[in-house]
């Protein structure tokens, strides 16, 4: 079973706009993301796992990853990069709360593609996030 990244995404107001900014950066087929630390179970996560994106408290979309490489940055400080297929893909909005570090989420735990959910298609995706945090779907 893949094992999954979760990242919270700063800065991002919503959905479209973290679209906006990801269409921007990508380079082809593939999104390089650049962090500090490394996962320590990059391998496990490179086998078939994505990185799941929490905007404003909830995860909402998530990248395949390709590959997670070794760097250093301009100063020689080691950094890490993330390998994301360029394809962003929307989950059910499912709350999440703060967190440091890297979070690893198990296949069983993670939201299903929006594309893939069954019961909210036909709701407005704001009334699906509402009723997803008071509990009620």
């Amino acid at each position: 079973m893949p094992l999954h990244l979760l990242k919270y995404a700063v800065g991002v107001a919503d959905l479209d706009h973290f679209r906006r900014l990801r269409a921007a950066r990508a380079a082809g087929p593939v999104v390089t993301v650049r962090t500090r630390r490394k996962p320590r179970r990059a391998a496990e996560v490179v086998a078939g796992g994505s990185l799941y994106w929490i905007i404003k408290g909830f995860i909402e979309a998530r990248q395949r990853v390709l590959a997670i490489d070794d760097a250093t940055d301009d100063d020689g400080q080691p950094l890490c990069l993330l390998r994301l297929d360029a394809a962003l893909v929307p989950t059910v909005a499912w709350p999440h709360r703060p967190m440091q570090g890297w979070r690893y989420l198990a296949e069983e735990s993670a939201p299903a593609d929006l594309s893939t959910a069954d019961g909210d298609d036909d709701l407005p995706p704001a009334l699906a996030r509402e009723l997803r945090t008071l509990g009620l779907l």
